[in-house]
């Protein structure tokens, strides 16, 4: 969990303005208009403080149920490795949503801030998600804290099956050629291929989620559900506008797996 966490936060900083163009890319008010290249930092101080609790959350739930399920599996007859990295995953993703969505929704919106009476800092921004109305009245007290946490989930699913079971399968390969375990340098390598192929893969779903968190379109209209974006964006711009920010999308996933894993790696390994 300990390992997670200091990997999560180390990725998100370093990476962050990687992570704002991506953001500004996807904005449905273009990427001129959603800050270009100016003020690439805003929103390091949400991103920073959800980062260590989402990744550690989700290291801690994904380490824990991969030896269970596996002899679960076993004990039914079916013994597939791969099988339990998903559902290991599966699950540690949807217990780490509960902490990333709402980061990714503050964040979202700092990032996209442009005009001054916008720019708010991080407990301003956070005050005004709260006094949205999203979803049902039994959990308005959240605001809209949580609006894109179930497309999130269709995002970061399919995202972890398709990592998870490569960057298991990678090491393995690795220190079968090799003839002894994976280094944290070679895991780091294996979950930089991993990540950047599901990216690309899971980029459609990203451009949704993201347009969802921001609430509203170009036209200052408010999105009803992940539907309405994809009906709107694809009317509006054309089904290319699902792969908006897939080069930084791949570049920051690929670049972070290394700096993300290779760190998660090492720190296993050291506090072991």
């Amino acid at each position: 969990m300990i390992s997670g966490g200091l990997a999560g936060t180390s990725v998100d900083v370093a990476l962050f303005p990687i992570d704002t163009i991506k953001t500004r890319l996807q904005s449905p008010q273009g990427f001129l208009a959603a800050g270009g290249f100016r003020g690439i930092y805003q929103g390091l101080g949400a991103a920073a403080v959800g980062s260590a609790p989402g990744a550690a959350l989700f290291f801690s739930v994904y380490e824990h149920l991969k030896p269970r399920v596996l002899r679960i599996q076993q004990s039914i007859g079916f013994g597939n490795e791969s099988t339990s990295h998903m559902i290991s995953a599966c699950c540690g993703e949807t217990a780490a949503c509960l902490v990333r969505v709402p980061t990714e929704v503050v964040k979202g919106r700092m990032q996209t801030a442009t005009d001054a009476a916008k720019k708010m800092g991080l407990v301003d921004t956070i005050k005004l998600v709260l006094n949205e109305k999203h979803g049902t009245s039994s959990f308005n007290f959240t605001g809209g804290l949580y609006r894109g946490y179930g497309i999130t989930l269709m995002r970061e699913i399919p995202f972890a099956l398709i990592q998870f079971p490569l960057y298991e399968k990678f090491k393995i390969l690795v220190g079968d050629w090799q003839q002894y375990p994976s280094t944290p340098v070679q895991g780091a390598a294996c979950g930089s291929v991993s990540g950047g192929i599901a990216a690309a893969i899971t980029t459609p779903l990203d451009v949704l989620k993201t347009r969802l968190m921001l609430g509203v379109d170009k036209s200052g209209i408010p999105y009803k559900n992940a539907i309405d974006v994809f009906q709107r964006t694809v009317s509006e711009e054309g089904m290319s506008a699902l792969l908006h920010g897939i080069q930084p999308r791949v570049m920051w996933i690929s670049i972070g797996g290394f700096v993300f894993f290779g760190t998660y790696e090492g720190f296993k390994s050291f506090l072991s």
